[in-house]
């Protein structure tokens, strides 16, 4: 009986002593792997966060582009005519939205929807212009059109509302 005391007494603290290390190591390799993922994290967001900031920046200047005194003053060119600028502006929306559209993988739902609701609204307000002059008259008829018909809305236009909501939602990434 002895033997099987002295025995336990060896025994017992050496248990002891195992489960104590086996329990810190066991903590370790958690706060490791927390660590690690941390970090991965910290460096995903420091690679992505320059690109969030640039899709911003795009939407930015798309927006400004697409204010309709902007747009008209950017596109009309001397001797076209009604028809021609209508397509013309029609045409250069859709293909600066389109050269934009990978910039929504940065963005919020929410931001690439009032994006996508100014373009349109812009596209609709031009064709409402466009129904109110004679296609074949100077494009100059248009242009004065557009610009009156953006002024004369009691609202803001959706590519200012869409600007304000980019600016607020950008300022989360500096």
């Amino acid at each position: 009986m002895n033997v099987w005391i002295q025995l336990l007494q060896i025994i017992l603290p050496s248990l002891l002593t195992a489960a104590i290390i086996y329990l810190v190591i066991k903590e370790f390799l958690k706060s490791e792997e927390k660590r690690r993922e941390l970090e991965i994290r910290k460096s995903i967001t420091q690679q992505t966060t320059p690109m969030k900031i640039q899709a911003y920046e795009r939407m930015v200047i798309f927006l400004e582009r697409l204010n309709p005194n902007s747009l008209v003053v950017r596109v009309n060119k001397p001797n076209m005519t009604n028809k021609q600028l209508h397509h013309a502006l029609i045409q250069t929306i859709k293909q600066e939205y389109e050269h934009n559209l990978s910039q929504q993988l940065f963005m919020s739902s929410g931001a690439w929807e009032l994006i996508k609701t100014a373009k349109e609204e812009t596209i609709k307000l031009i064709n409402i212009a466009y129904s109110k002059v004679p296609p074949e008259n100077s494009s100059n008829e248009l242009s004065l059109t557009i610009i009156n018909l953006a002024s004369s809305l009691d609202k803001k236009l959706p590519h200012e509302i869409a600007l304000e909501y980019l600016k607020k939602e950008a300022t989360q990434f500096l």
